[in-house]
């Protein structure tokens, strides 16, 4: 047990057991987790759990408990574990012999011991060349046979330094992450981890640096390590690509305890190592924006990037003429009428290299898109129609005819080193087409811009089409209202509504609370409905009765799945976190045939509705016809079909995608019964659902509730007070981002 005493206080909530694996009964080596046959002193013992890295043959010791599974009946199972070094001569031989160690055969063994008897491990690990010395050991060999050793035994000196800190699949992480040497890097630096380690943010890491008692507190690495996790969670949680110096330095000072002097001069350090850069933003030049130097790189990139395309594709001198007999013929052959702007449109996106379009719902952008399609079509351009999630480019594939690529699909993205997201189509093996359109740009952060910019070949003709009006995308920037805010690119709004679109209530009513007025809530016969209500609980329990009983009952049980519940907040009564918890209750209580994972203070169960909160490039998918795919995206939502206790998977549903997750990833996945309306973005369903309550008065904003009412299809049902309505569309504060595209374009103007 003195191997466990970093886990004193986790020992007294768990029984101990130590044994010999005898036989691995199922491992999965994603996730580590292993059912295995455990030799105890009076019994054979089945024990499940996390345990990666284990083999047949080892001595471990086990912290868990106790379980009957229901149909595996009764095992041990666990939740830490370490292998413990066998130390009489006899056992070390019969270790080495037993293939865990490539290079080690039961000869080699015994010839190893016979050498260096109860030393031969230390051996193993510290003095390699000295097996030279044993017969038939190569220098080669050795070296081989020592890092295949440290690699069986690197894991356990990781997880049980880890353990007082992380819980075990963070510990994982970090060995996957850092290796056998994994230990010695976070003692020299342990700030590495809220960099590179998921879930790990900057207190955590602080908390290791004040248990090695050694680490400076006021070294320029901490200081520069809290600096970037100020700007990073900036980037995460807000979308900000910059922080202004008089608001990040503060917040710097007061996180790291330490005095203005000190973070002020190591952060002046960094700026001169190019860790950060300062630049004056603002109208008057007035603010010192802070940067992290590969983000204002990033801005840069795109920005001069932009530019040389724009020039390129400007030189062609497109006919105007030309263009409209083309769109006058495409008009009788569709019998269709095209608007001025429309037209103007279309001509805009012809000449200029870089085109923007951005108008409302029912304004026509879906039309002026197929009609480049066509032009495009009869020029004999090569076209790419792209849209940033799998969900905008299936309905632009269905409205357009035309099929739509998700922009990662579109630049080829693999995998470097397994797990490193890599676009294949860059600088080197550029994209081959002749224009490329982009729908729903809205949803496009700086981070994906700057990748299709890369791929995209001089000459190519880039058109970005998106409602500027919209929330910005989840990720960080602010993409398509900077690009308009430039003034730099030929830019084109749609502003009339059609007759057919007029005749929805969404839609006139999305473009009343666009342009400050109030919505018509007192018609009851068409798509758009509103129900007063004075109470945030109240609210809340109209709500419940609606998905629950009034909505089936009128339109049936399938309406259920159709439903999206949006609100402006986390918090309160009427905030996705009750939210969650009481729809699950009403809509997929607890059942004897339902499996369920419980995670801190929440269930997940199976027919829950879920969404993916952050983008994991490397996790697979399957299709129903076998094909098999990589990637699931911050905002995709799904439904939980099974959960497997037993090999610590949770499979999930995301529309005709299936992706199976490991106890160790499903920090990724929260309910979504009910999202925020941020989190919408992009996406469209056929109910929306719009609880507003006064209880979060400051994200009660004009774009906030135009984002969600217009995420609606077929329905719209708002649930709240009239005057928390007439509050929202009159106050016209904007979403701050922090982002500098807009003001570095102008910069690189020729």
């Amino acid at each position: 047990m003195n191997d466990f005493n970093i886990l004193e206080d986790r020992e007294k909530d768990y029984l101990t057991i130590e044994g010999v694996v005898q036989k691995i009964i199922f491992k999965n080596d994603d996730n580590g987790f292993t059912v295995c046959e455990v030799e105890t002193d009076d019994e054979f013992t089945v024990v499940a759990g996390t345990l990666p890295f284990l083999s047949e043959g080892e001595t471990i010791t086990i912290l868990g408990n106790w379980i009957v599974h229901q149909t595996f009946g009764r095992q041990f199972k666990a939740e830490y574990y370490e292998k413990k070094m066998p130390s009489s001569k006899k056992a070390i031989v019969k270790y080495l012999s037993s293939g865990l160690i490539r290079g080690i055969g039961k000869a080699t063994a015994k010839r190893i011991v016979e050498q260096f008897g109860e030393d031969s491990f230390d051996v193993l690990e510290n003095h390699p060349d000295w097996l030279t010395d044993v017969k038939g050991i190569s220098a080669k060999k050795a070296a081989e046979i020592s890092e295949e050793f440290k690699n069986q035994f690197g894991f356990k000196n990781v997880v049980t330094f880890c353990s007082g800190f992380f819980s075990m699949p963070t510990s994982v992480r970090i060995y996957k992450q850092f290796g056998v040497g994994a230990v010695d890097v976070i003692k020299q630096n342990p700030y590495i981890l809220c960099d590179t380690v998921y879930g790990i943010n900057f207190e955590n890491a602080d908390k290791v640096a004040n248990a090695l008692g050694e680490y400076n507190m006021e070294s320029d690495e901490r200081v520069c390590a809290g600096i970037r996790y100020l700007l990073n969670s900036a980037a995460n949680s807000e979308g900000h690509l910059y922080l202004p110096y008089d608001r990040l330095i503060p917040r710097a000072i007061a996180m790291l305890d330490i005095s203005e002097n000190i973070v002020y001069d190591a952060f002046m350090r960094a700026v001169e190592n190019q860790k950060f850069v300062i630049k004056e933003m603002g109208e008057n030049k007035d603010m010192q924006a802070v940067y992290n130097f590969a983000t204002y790189n990033t801005e840069k990139y795109c920005a001069t990037r932009l530019i040389q395309l724009d020039n390129y594709a400007k030189s062609e001198n497109a006919n105007e003429k030309e263009i409209s007999l083309r769109l006058n013929a495409i008009e009788q052959s569709e019998k269709i009428k095209y608007s001025k702007e429309q037209k103007k449109a279309v001509i805009s996106a012809v000449k200029n290299g870089v085109f923007v379009l951005t108008g409302g719902p029912g304004t026509g952008k879906t039309t002026v898109i197929k009609a480049l399609i066509g032009i495009f079509s009869q020029l004999n351009k090569k076209i790419a129609l792209a849209a940033p999630t799998g969900r905008a480019a299936k309905r632009i594939t269905e409205t357009t005819g035309m099929e739509a690529k998700t922009i990662h699909r579109m630049l080829e993205m693999t995998f470097e080193n397994e797990t490193e997201p890599k676009f294949m189509r860059d600088e080197e093996n550029p994209l081959e087409y002749d224009v490329v359109i982009i729908d729903e740009t809205s949803m496009v952060d700086i981070f994906l811009l700057q990748s299709l910019l890369r791929a995209t070949s001089d000459g190519t003709k880039l058109i970005f089409i998106g409602d500027a009006d919209q929330l910005p995308s989840v990720g960080a920037g602010n993409v398509l209202r900077d690009i308009i805010a430039s003034d730099i690119f030929t830019t084109v709004r749609l502003d009339t509504i059609f007759r057919q679109s007029s005749e929805s209530l969404i839609i006139l009513n999305a473009h009343k609370i666009n342009s400050g007025e109030m919505p018509v809530l007192n018609v009851k016969d068409k798509d758009f409905f509103f129900i007063e209500r004075f109470s945030p609980q109240s609210i809340v329990d109209t709500v419940i009765d609606l998905c629950k009983n009034r909505l089936p009952k009128k339109f049936g049980g399938d309406i259920t799945d159709k439903i999206q519940i949006l609100t402006p907040s986390k918090k309160g009564i009427a905030g996705t976190v009750n939210l969650n918890g009481v729809l699950q209750r009403e809509l997929n209580p607890a059942d004897y045939g339902k499996y369920e994972k419980k995670r801190f203070t929440s269930v997940l169960r199976e027919n829950d509705k879920v969404m993916q909160i952050r983008n994991n490039y490397a996790v697979e998918w399957s299709l129903k016809d076998g094909t098999i795919g990589q990637g699931i995206y911050n905002g995709d939502i799904g439904i939980i079909k099974a959960i497997d206790n037993i090999n610590e998977t949770i499979t999930v549903e995301f529309d005709d995608k299936t992706v199976e997750y490991d106890f160790l990833t499903i920090d990724e996945i929260i309910h979504a019964f009910a999202i925020t309306i941020h989190k919408a973005q992009g996406s469209e369903y056929p109910v929306v659902i719009l609880p507003i309550s006064q209880e979060v008065p400051i994200l009660h904003t004009r774009n906030l509730l135009y984002t969600a009412v217009t995420r609606a299809q077929e329905m719209v049902i708002i649930v709240g007070e009239t005057e928390s309505i007439e509050y929202m569309v009159n106050n016209d504060k904007q979403t701050v981002r922090y982002t500098g595209l807009a003001e570095i374009l102008p910069e690189w103007v020729m």
